[in-house]
């Protein structure tokens, strides 16, 4: 049956770590059958309960009580064992002997280290939200490894912490990066040029060490613990980690890492990350998109090609600038498309449905985008002009350019319009001289907005080769002469027209980042941190040249939840 021998410290906090630890080196003493080593919460009793080890001294226990409860084959045996337990604490204890003073608070440490920037919080879920609330009164930022803190003190922490341009790393995150320094579960990981954001612990740890592998490297590695890009909380962590690295000066290609967001919250960071002028590369599992790159950002499936891509960009002078949208006036938003090519038509508007919500057209992608009359334009408008409606008694627009002149003219004329995009197809059989036509009705279109205060954008599309009969380079010339943006490429030019609109959508708008912008200094200070819970922590960040104090946590009050949410409120007062 086995004796049972109990001991109960009073008061004697200890984190679950060193628990693991007391119970494992019982567990292998001489004639010992079972252990417990749990601090006295109702929760471990509960499992102490199922081990058959509740005795009663241990049913009465506090919440901050150390419980030690071993049943040996016989009480001497379960004795002798308990009797080994200072052992273990005086060697815990000797480890700590380059810190002589153990600070019992958050805001005792913030005085011993007035640097520290950062607050790592490890203790019982239900005290986490309580410790990170004084780290960030006290202007820290917070690594929350804790886990089993409720959703609603998550949002509340990090609608606190955006409010002061602080971060909140977690609930339950487990790993993160910061100029070179793990925090929790981390890899030695080479310095380089590429940043992530990470809303899985260990994702962020697989391509963090695949970049590393692949002969690339890490500038920070912000986590965001799982729940943060879920719609309750929004992705406030996971945005703010992305403003930071787009502004951080020392990343040059950003990696975001997560598991399935939610499709609301995706389409929210994809269109952030759109306006970043770096490659930011997205593995979000299981997140469809058409198209496997989309201008500066570049769609992984895995987490290997996300390394991949990540150190492919890292190595190219990449520059995603957006297009200047500063000589437009205000109103002016909308593309006006005048093709004689269906099928080059019909290309733009799949590119242009990368940027745009929808464009009308004679030859619509949806018919929801039919145009009522294809002699009128409707917000974003592309035209076939190709098509049986304006052929009727009327020479092909390839050959005849008098419909798109007048054309041009109209829609310069109206004040929404931002950019006229058309097409100037040559070779055999079609107008001898197009820009005889088409240069001085652009021309004209440009000076009559001008002289309305207003700048139009026209962009001409030149589908030939320097053998053809009308002399492409002439052609060429002569349009970009009247003021038009020449390019050879459809692609290209959709792909300009595009993000060119985009730019004019978003205007000013902010990417409704609530609260303060971190400080991007935040990340390239030397690493110096207060360390709250797990005592591993703190050696980690010692092994790694870090400057760290250790806090002698004890729960509030003595682990009485209602007297310390008591305290609480009157402190508050």
């Amino acid at each position: 049956m086995g004796e049972i021998a109990v001991e109960i410290r009073s008061g004697a906090y200890y984190d679950s770590a060193f628990l693991m630890q007391l119970q494992g080196f019982l567990a292998d003493q001489p004639g010992v059958q079972d252990v417990g080593v749990v601090m006295g919460t109702d929760a471990n009793k509960e499992v102490l309960a199922q081990s058959g080890l509740l005795v009663p001294e241990a049913e009465a226990a506090m919440a901050d009580d150390l419980v030690i409860v071993i049943k040996g084959e016989t009480r001497q045996a379960a004795e002798l064992a308990l009797s080994r337990v200072d052992e273990l604490i005086a060697s815990r204890r000797s480890k700590r002997s380059e810190q002589d003073y153990l600070p019992k608070t958050v805001e005792a440490a913030a005085e011993m280290l007035p640097e520290a920037g950062w607050v790592l919080v490890s203790v019982a879920g239900r005290y986490a939200a309580g410790v990170a609330r004084k780290a960030l009164a006290l202007g820290k930022h917070v690594f929350l490894y804790s886990d089993n803190v409720s959703l609603e003190d998550e949002v509340s922490l990090k609608q606190e912490a955006a409010e002061k341009g602080l971060l909140v790393m977690g609930p339950d995150c487990g790993t993160a990066i910061i100029n070179g320094v793990g925090l929790g579960f981390a890899n030695k990981v080479r310095r380089g040029d590429i940043g992530m954001v990470a809303a899985s612990g260990t994702g962020l740890q697989q391509v963090s060490v695949r970049i590393h592998q692949m002969g690339g490297g890490l500038t920070h590695a912000i986590g965001t613990g799982g729940r943060d890009v879920k719609d309750a909380v929004g992705a406030i962590t996971f945005r703010q980690g992305l403003d930071l690295l787009a502004r951080d000066p020392q990343t040059r290609v950003i990696v975001l890492v997560a598991k399935p967001p939610s499709r609301s919250v995706a389409e929210q960071i994809v269109q952030q990350a759109r306006r970043i002028s770096k490659p930011v590369v997205i593995d979000f599992i299981g997140y469809a998109t058409a198209l496997r790159q989309v201008e500066n950002l570049y769609f992984a499936t895995t987490f290997d090609e996300a390394a991949r891509l990540a150190v492919e960009r890292s190595k190219e002078a990449v520059d995603f600038q957006p297009p200047d949208t500063s000589r437009f006036a205000a109103g002016q938003k909308y593309l006006r498309g005048l093709f004689s090519g269906g099928t080059l038509a019909y290309e733009s508007l799949l590119i242009l449905s990368n940027y745009l919500p929808g464009v009308y057209s004679n030859i619509p992608l949806s018919e929801e985008y039919r145009l009522q009359d294809s002699l009128v334009s409707q917000e974003n408008t592309l035209i076939d002009l190709g098509e049986d409606e304006f052929t009727v008694g009327r020479l092909h627009p390839m050959m005849d350019n008098d419909l798109r002149v007048r054309r041009i003219a109209k829609e310069a004329a109206d004040p929404e319009t931002a950019v006229i995009l058309l097409d100037v197809v040559l070779g055999y059989g079609a107008h001898e001289d197009p820009a005889s036509d088409l240069a001085p009705a652009i021309a004209a279109a440009k000076k009559a907005a001008a002289q309305e205060g207003r700048y139009l954008e026209v962009v001409a599309v030149v589908a030939g080769t320097d053998e053809d009969p009308q002399d492409m380079r002439a052609q060429i010339k002569a349009l970009e002469k009247a003021g038009a943006r020449v390019e050879t490429s459809n692609d290209r030019a959709a792909h300009y027209v595009g993000r060119l609109l985009k730019a004019l959508a978003d205007g000013s708008q902010a990417d409704g980042l609530p609260g303060k912008a971190v400080n991007p200094e935040t990340l390239n200070k030397p690493l110096a941190a207060i360390n709250v819970g797990l005592e591993s922590f703190t050696d980690s960040l010692k092994a790694q040249g870090a400057q760290v104090i250790h806090v002698d946590w004890r729960p509030p009050a003595r682990g009485n939840e209602k007297l310390a949410s008591i305290l609480e409120r009157m402190r508050r007062k």
